[in-house]
């Protein structure tokens, strides 16, 4: 797969022709495989149009395509620098702010959090926070 985003272009096209709605960020091959990064978690349809695509492809052999999978993570760490104070108060960020900012953020679309955000001061002199 020389030509990554020519691959990333033919595929979003073929996924919007059947009006999903995923997309793809980028695809990275190596010697376990191929890295497809969507915008959102592909459906079983989804995985097949990909599939059947890469399958099409002239240098590539069928017998080395295995099945598409997710993968199988619960969990995402994702480290947020943002501002401490609530814009034009002297008031610490709190929980709603924060959370508004990560749901605001595609790859956490409609999560759900299920523990309570720790929010640290980055330093005594510094204006951001850690989440």
């Amino acid at each position: 797969m020389a030509k990554a985003n020519t691959h990333v272009t033919n595929i979003n096209r073929l996924l919007k022709e059947v009006k999903s709605t995923i997309s793809i960020d980028f695809i990275h091959t190596n010697n376990k495989g191929i890295l497809i990064t969507t915008n959102n978690i592909a459906s079983a349809f989804d995985l097949n149009i990909i599939e059947m695509y890469i399958k099409e492809l002239n240098n590539v052999d069928h017998n080395d395509i295995k099945s598409p999978y997710l993968p199988q993570s619960k969990s995402y760490l994702k480290v947020l620098g943002i501002s401490y104070l609530v814009k034009n108060t002297n008031l610490p960020i709190f929980f709603d702010i924060i959370e508004n900012v990560i749901k605001s953020t595609y790859i956490f679309n409609n999560i759900v959090l299920i523990s309570k955000l720790c929010i640290i001061k980055a330093s005594y002199k510094s204006d951001m926070a850690v989440i």
